[in-house]
């Protein structure tokens, strides 16, 4: 029986630690509570082929759209053909989808053909699905370790031996015979993200120092419609899937005048076209008009954006409510194969930590649930095989990489640390925002690299739970305006001022390794 680590409690750590609990001594570790985590803040759904006029096929064909011409079709295959039985699993540990009488009721989303988008309790998706994995987790016999801090990964000779970990009580040392790393993305180094307070990128700046290869990280969706409030509050996908629209502050239409498809285009699309139309009228938010539906259907149908916009002193079935695009989703991260193997024997990776080239350049819609069911279960069937030789390059094996990126770890500069400051969150964050969010250029990237390149993070010996996060965060920044800088060319959510058009040439991975001493 192995000894197996999940890090993580988002939908890919529940169910890996649920399925692994059968047959492997399974420890879950996160870092806050069992049920903090992006997971718990969906709201739109999960995509999944689950009707009779719907076809896997046209599921495949929607993902690869969306992707901007940059998905790995074998990922894109797996995820839509393997979702439907993912979907029977879930209904299995416990989750009540919606229902129209005895069919689902499903909802159309932005960039899909058909209706093809479960929900649970309305607008709360992600907590529904949340409260069952954790309540079937609790009923194994998993180890579970709430607000522990993943530190380090141990690797002897290129295999994953355990895991360094900090809680309250200090730093403890946990052996691994293997580790699924699902702890998610890092909307915190953007200053107005949807993404909650945990989303400091650990798990992948972990696998990066331990010598894992990352791939991608220039590629950062920016949801279009986040409340333009403190805290930046999800207003979903669905809402204008059911027919809301975005207006300006004359009351007109603008997303028409951008796409075909209008407010339903991918989802970078309409995020720089609110950017765009936000910057005509002098910064001010744009508006989601969602008045045409009514507020008995909004209260019903979005039960918890409902009970926010009230909390705010906004009646959305009354008048429009402002909002701004906000960071979402990564769809880079530690490269995988499609059974979620890094470049490290036995660390897998899944869900949004993990770049399996599913999701492209551009995650369709409620793709990301999808994913960690699939890929997460994927990389527990694997558990006891033999790790393949180039598991994480079996994507560019035969196109290769437009570039690897060797990064320096900051354990490994020769700078004085004397010479430099400690890094300031919200400085970081602005600095990403600014520069590396939405829109980007060759000066503001290069500007952001001298910037970055004039801090440090705090001294170990006295780091605390935020120093480690802000030591992750500005690892993760470095890496991402490196590989946002390589790729001079527009595609998904990597968007260059300078290059405004995509390169088939150069629709190819960037990937980034540590750099050896």
């Amino acid at each position: 029986m192995k000894k197996l680590v999940v890090i993580g409690s988002g939908i890919a750590g529940l169910i890996a630690a649920v399925e692994a609990s059968r047959t492997h001594e399974v420890t879950l570790v996160t870092k806050s509570n069992l049920a903090e985590s992006n997971t718990h803040y969906a709201q739109g759904g999960i995509a999944a082929v689950v009707s009779s006029d719907d076809t896997v096929a046209e599921h495949v064909a929607d993902t690869l759209a969306a992707g901007a011409g940059y998905c790995y079709e074998p990922a894109v295959e797996v995820l839509c053909a393997e979702g439907p039985n993912r979907i029977q699993d879930l209904i299995r540990f416990g989750v009540d989808f919606d229902k129209q009488g005895p069919e689902f009721a499903l909802g159309l989303e932005a960039a899909h053909s058909h209706p093809r988008v479960l929900h649970a309790g309305g607008d709360t998706t992600g907590a529904d699905i949340s409260r069952a994995l954790v309540e079937t987790l609790k009923s194994t016999a998993a180890a579970i370790h709430e607000h522990t801090f993943v530190i380090d990964f141990e690797v002897v000779n290129t295999k994953i031996t355990g895991v360094h970990l900090m809680d309250s009580s200090g730093r403890h040392f946990v052996e691994a015979d293997a580790v699924i790393l699902a702890s998610g993305g890092a909307g915190q180094l953007f200053r107005h993200t949807t993404n909650p307070a945990v989303t400091t990128g650990d798990g992948v700046a972990a696998a990066f120092r331990a010598g894992a290869e990352l791939a991608d990280v220039e590629f950062y969706q920016f949801h279009p419609t986040a409340l333009a409030v403190p805290g930046s509050f999800l207003i979903s996908e669905a809402v204008r899937g059911d027919g809301a629209v975005l207006i300006n502050n004359a009351g007109e239409r603008f997303m028409q005048k951008v796409h075909p498809l209008a407010e339903l285009a991918p989802r970078d699309v309409v995020a720089r076209g609110i950017q765009a139309e936000m910057l005509s009228q002098g910064g001010q938010p744009v508006l989601l008009d969602a008045t045409g539906l009514g507020s008995d259907f909004l209260n019903k149908r979005f039960p918890s954006i409902s009970k926010t916009t009230r909390a705010y002193g906004l009646d959305w079935g009354k008048n429009p409510i402002p909002v701004t695009p906000a960071a979402h989703y990564w769809m880079g991260g530690v490269a995988t194969d499609i059974w979620g193997r890094t470049s490290i024997e036995g660390l897998f990776a899944v869900g949004e930590v993990a770049c399996t080239g599913a999701h492209g350049a551009n995650r369709l819609a409620s793709n990301s649930l999808l994913e960690s069911i699939v890929f997460s279960r994927r990389a527990v069937q694997v558990l006891d095989e033999a790790w393949p030789t180039e598991a994480a390059s079996a994507r560019w094996k035969e196109s290769g990489v437009l570039r690897e990126i060797e990064l320096q770890d900051e354990a490994d500069s020769a700078v004085p640390a004397s010479s430099l400051k400690v890094v300031d969150r919200v400085e970081l964050q602005s600095l990403m925002w600014d520069n590396v969010g939405l829109a980007r250029d060759a000066e503001g990237l290069a500007a952001t690299e001298q910037a970055l390149a004039q801090w440090r993070s705090a001294d170990k010996a006295n780091r605390l739970f935020t120093d480690w996060e802000d030591a992750n965060l500005l690892l993760l920044a470095r890496a991402l305006t490196a590989s946002a800088n390589a790729r001079e060319e527009s595609r998904g959510g990597h968007y260059r001022l300078d290059f405004p058009e995509s390169n088939p040439s150069m629709a190819k991975p960037i990937t980034i390794v540590r750099q050896v001493k």
